[in-house]
């Protein structure tokens, strides 16, 4: 048995597909959760609930831990460390292995025109705080050899019907209903973004892989990164469009943000595109030698999902 807290999101969808070639029991638990594949276990969980998430790992050999919650800083300091403290102590009583799905804000800015697994811990962010503390939790534990787990990290992302990244709502979804694409402060900075498909084959390696565990994995990206001009080309290329655009400087999303919300939550982010922003996978790729997918052929698998 291997469950997926948090599996209602883009990522939890994907890696239910892929974790059938490892076991055959599978269990999902969110709020409300929905089969993905027929032969799938269900479990209602509300990851803030400590007796809940007991149940849900019980019996497992594997958890994934890919939750994601409203992008709200607030909301964040509430719930995020409850939900880690949660998820450990669950997987210690059973015995069961961790693997958390994570993201890149807690590196230093100063490093992020090149991440690796090494880049320096200094979070310029309230965000990126909290994402800290959450690996921090975690490290710990295992360096104390409480628990066997691993973070798998992840870049921005994109894939198939997802929703909640600039790259899908600022740009594919915006240039589809004859508006421009938005981009913020830059078109000229590269940008790295891990296609949720690959990110799901990579954690489910991760996850099923004994010597992974006890490390931080960047799961498979594409190298070379388009720049912000060229991610809206090709979306408008395959879409058969103008590639038409407007660049939302800091200044603009600050004064926007007064009206709404989800600017003022990303005012803090934008230095993730005022530089260049590569994300290294060497590590995965040369220990496993998965391939990821070229940034044209994900834009023509967004652009052609149903």
């Amino acid at each position: 048995m291997q469950t997926i807290l948090g599996a209602g999101g883009a990522i939890g969808r994907e890696l239910a597909k892929i974790l059938r070639a490892y076991t055959d029991q599978v269990r999902l638990a969110s709020r409300h959760p929905k089969a993905v594949n027929p032969e799938d276990f269900l479990i209602t969980c509300d990851l803030t609930d400590k007796a809940q998430v007991l149940k849900a790992v019980q019996g497992s050999e594997i958890a994934y831990l890919v939750v994601g919650i409203e992008y709200n800083t607030l909301v964040w300091q509430e719930i995020w460390p409850l939900i880690m403290k949660n998820t450990i102590e669950a997987c210690k009583k059973h015995d069961v292995s961790l693997v958390f799905f994570d993201n890149i804000y807690m590196y230093d800015p100063e490093f992020i025109p090149f991440m690796t697994e090494d880049t320096p811990i200094n979070p310029a962010s309230k965000k990126g705080e909290i994402r800290a503390g959450l690996s921090r939790m975690l490290m710990d534990e295992v360096k104390a050899g409480n628990i066997k787990a691993l973070i798998a990290r992840s870049a921005d992302f994109y894939g198939p019907g997802i929703t909640g990244s600039i790259i899908i709502n600022g740009v594919f979804d915006t240039l589809r209903k004859g508006k421009k694409a938005t981009w913020f402060c830059s078109l000229d900075h590269k940008h790295s973004a891990t296609f949720t498909p690959d990110a799901a084959i990579a954690t489910a390696m991760l996850g099923n892989t004994e010597p992974a565990y006890g490390q931080v994995w960047h799961v498979t990206t594409t190298p070379d990164p388009p720049t912000g001009r060229q991610w809206i080309e090709m979306f408008a290329s395959e879409l058969k469009v103008k590639p038409k655009k407007i660049t939302a400087s800091k200044t603009t999303v600050k004064i926007l943000s007064m009206f709404k919300p989800i600017l003022k939550e990303m005012t803090e982010m934008l230095y993730q595109y005022d530089r260049d922003y590569i994300f290294d996978s060497s590590k995965f790729r040369n220990t496993f030698g998965l391939p990821s997918t070229s940034y044209r052929d994900g834009i023509a698998k967004v652009v052609r999902y149903k």
